[in-house]
């Protein structure tokens, strides 16, 4: 029994361990021994036990006192324990030891096993149940806290510029990062942040982010605290009209701001320079030290305005004496404007050549088609003004005036020829020589034709012929004629087209109030609706086509307001006129035959028998009336019931008066041979 037991002893390989009693114990070895149930027939096994339940006790509570009292985020001194190729092993005091990166120590060859650290202990228990320690972070929290009493206690901080970031430079303050703006670097603008890198200045930490570890620092703040003594010397001893000297400091496109020593002043644009000048780097430069003039300045003497040009002689005393009227002198064309160029004649001194003095012929021409910006001419001094500072230039005047010897040149009746450069509503502009140009009146374009518009006649850019009518030198303008070409048709017309005329024609077009007809010489004439048998223009367009031959009658020629007025129903009237005037004829002729008897009875005779026939003819022309307005009556009712137009019983009624004359005048000759034989016989 007692092997069984020992081989099983020897199986699970326990120690057994003398255990020291340090607290007045002794050293005798603690074998004690527990049976074990093991729920099965057999032997009893023992498990044997090391400590009593005192000594354990005792142990244990010897054991946490040797524990320290740690926490997430607290800084621990640490032993290092061992060194890896990627990690170093500390030991904070804990159950277990940590473990941190060794790129946090800078230099692997400095690292010693049993130096003494401070760790940051960022995580008790990682997922491998490793304490997770960092050197940086316990390097950061002291260093932040030595910031933080910096700026609690308004000190100052030296740190090292190490890059360049937007808006301004990151700054190492001991190893933690600080932001230093661009605004905050120097008094003055810096124009190239690279040139800082790698150098080390002073600092006042100005802002402080305890919660984002955000730190933001000034070497401005420092630099004006130290140049508040020399400001306000500067301050007391400012005043108008006072030459400092600065240096420029900064340059805008409206000026230049000059420190004068700690205090700023504004240099604007129009105050460099008397002449004209695009932007202030054209006079000066930055770095610059320059001589200024303090014009003006506010209460509080924070808003300085300095003067440049004030220095300099005025460029306008004795303007007089060096530009004289009627003087050719040389200038540079600095602007262009819709109404003239600007001629800088030299620095200050500038004239207009309005855009009136440019050119002989070319009238309202722009500026920039005849100078342009750059470019040197030589102008005329035309007037000074030194009370307001204007003088006017003149370039026309360096060639002789085209319009002194026009009238020479092209006298009335003159045959030219020109093209034409422009068409208006009014008329044609012919150019006839380069910059004299003339007008044709639209009145001048035709002897005969109403002409709306000149491009029914001419076209632009063709060359034409033309007469010189009238030259008016003082506003310089020309009368041209196209017409006149030909001789005036119109007596010609007054002879052949003389009121009452009938003649044949064709229609030209419908207008609004009748239409327009073309006689046979060329001359048109107009016939209004009035005159047409036609009720309305619905009816003259339905009747009359372009080109359609009409037979009119010319009731109206004005000869000197180019007038023909035409009728169409004057030519009706008169051919019924002259159907009346045969049968009186005719009627005449009968009564010369019938003339053979010369007694007293034959003259009593044809007494009565031309009493008859008068009596005859006034019964037919009573009948034709009344049978005129039966026929009327007639036409209309049949209208009415068959639902036709008005023309349809004009037509009718036309028709009917045709018929009627001639059975009247059938019925006159019956009675007029009825009536010979009874006089006879009664005489």
């Amino acid at each position: 029994m007692a092997d069984v037991q020992k081989t099983e002893h020897e199986e699970m390989n326990v120690p057994e361990e003398k255990i020291p009693v340090t607290e007045g114990g002794d050293d005798r070895q603690a074998d004690v021994k527990k049976p074990v149930q093991t729920g099965s027939v057999g032997p009893e096994v023992y498990e044997e036990q090391e400590y009593s339940d005192e000594e354990f006790k005792r142990f244990m509570d010897l054991y946490e006192q040797t524990m320290q009292d740690i926490n997430e985020g607290q800084i621990l001194e640490g032993r290092i324990l061992a060194v890896t190729e990627k990690d170093v092993l500390v030991d904070i005091g804990f159950k277990s030891e940590g473990s941190v990166p060794i790129e946090e120590f800078g230099d692997p060859s400095k690292i010693k096993v049993g130096d003494t650290v401070e760790v940051y202990l960022d995580t008790l228990e990682n997922a491998d149940g490793q304490l997770v320690l960092s050197k940086r972070k316990a390097n950061f929290m002291r260093v932040w806290e030595k910031v933080v009493d910096v700026y609690d206690n308004e000190e100052t901080i030296e740190g090292i510029c190490t890059r360049r970031i937007k808006g301004g430079i990151v700054v190492d303050l001991m190893g933690v990062d600080a932001f230093l703006p661009g605004s905050q670097i120097d008094v003055k603008p810096i124009r190239d942040f690279d040139d800082l890198i790698g150098k080390t200045f002073t600092f006042k930490i100005v802002k402080v982010n305890r919660l984002r570890k955000n730190i933001v620092v000034s070497r401005r703040a420092l630099l004006e605290e130290s140049m508040k003594e020399q400001r306000e010397t500067i301050l007391k001893e400012l005043e108008k009209g006072q030459v400092r000297e600065g240096s420029v400091k900064n340059i805008t496109d409206f000026g230049v701001f000059v420190d004068l020593g700690g205090v700023d002043g504004l240099l604007h644009i129009n105050d460099i320079s008397w002449g004209r000048i695009n932007h202030p780097s054209e006079v000066v430069k930055l770095d610059q030290k320059i001589k200024v003039m303090v014009l003006d300045f506010n209460d509080a003497k924070d808003r300085i305005s300095l003067g440049l040009k004030q220095l300099q002689p005025h460029p306008w005393e004795n303007i007089e004496d060096r530009y004289p009227e009627g003087a050719v002198v040389k200038g540079k064309v600095v602007s262009i404007a819709d109404y003239g160029a600007f001629v800088e004649l030299e620095k200050g001194i500038e004239g207009l050549v309005h855009v009136s003095e440019m050119s002989w012929t070319r009238q309202n021409i722009h500026p920039s088609k005849v100078v342009t910006v750059g470019e040197s001419i030589d102008v005329k001094i035309l007037n000074v003004d030194k009370e307001r500072k204007r003088i006017s230039l003149g370039i026309k005047q360096m060639t002789p005036d085209p319009w002194d010897n026009i009238e020479e040149k092209y006298p009335a009746g003159t045959k030219v020829r020109g093209i034409v450069r422009n068409m208006t509503n009014f008329g044609v502009f012919v150019e006839m020589e380069e910059g004299i140009d003339g007008l044709i009146h639209i009145s001048d374009l035709s002897w005969t034709k109403k002409i709306k518009h000149p491009s029914e006649v001419v076209k632009k850019g063709e060359e034409i012929e033309v007469v010189v009518l009238d030259i008016n030198k003082s506003d310089r303008r020309i009368s041209l004629g196209y017409k006149q070409l030909s001789e005036d048709p119109w007596p010609a017309f007054e002879a052949a087209y003389q009121s009452g005329t009938i003649t044949n024609a064709k229609v030209a077009r419908i207008i609004e109030k009748g239409f327009v007809a073309e006689l046979p010489l060329g001359l048109e004439g107009f016939v209004p609706l009035s005159q047409l048998d036609e009720k309305s223009m619905a009816q003259v367009a339905q009747n009359f086509k372009e080109g359609d031959d009409v037979e009119l009658m010319v009731i109206e020629f004005d000869r000197d307001n180019k007038r023909v007025v035409l009728s169409m129903k004057k030519v009706r009237e008169q051919a019924d006129h002259g159907a009346g005037e045969a049968e009186k004829k005719e009627v005449s002729e009968y009564i010369d035959q019938q003339e053979s008897a010369s007694t007293l009875g034959e003259m009593a005779g044809e007494a009565i028998q031309t009493e008859e026939k008068a009596d005859t003819k006034k019964s037919g022309k009573k009948a034709k009336t009344e049978s005129e307005k039966k026929e009327g009556k007639k036409a209309a009712g049949k209208a009415a019931e068959e639902d036709h137009s008005g023309d349809t019983a004009s037509d009718s009624g036309t028709v009917a008066d045709e018929e009627k004359p001639a059975e009247d005048e059938e019925s006159g000759e019956e009675q007029s041979e009825e009536a010979g034989p009874e006089a006879d016989k009664n005489a």
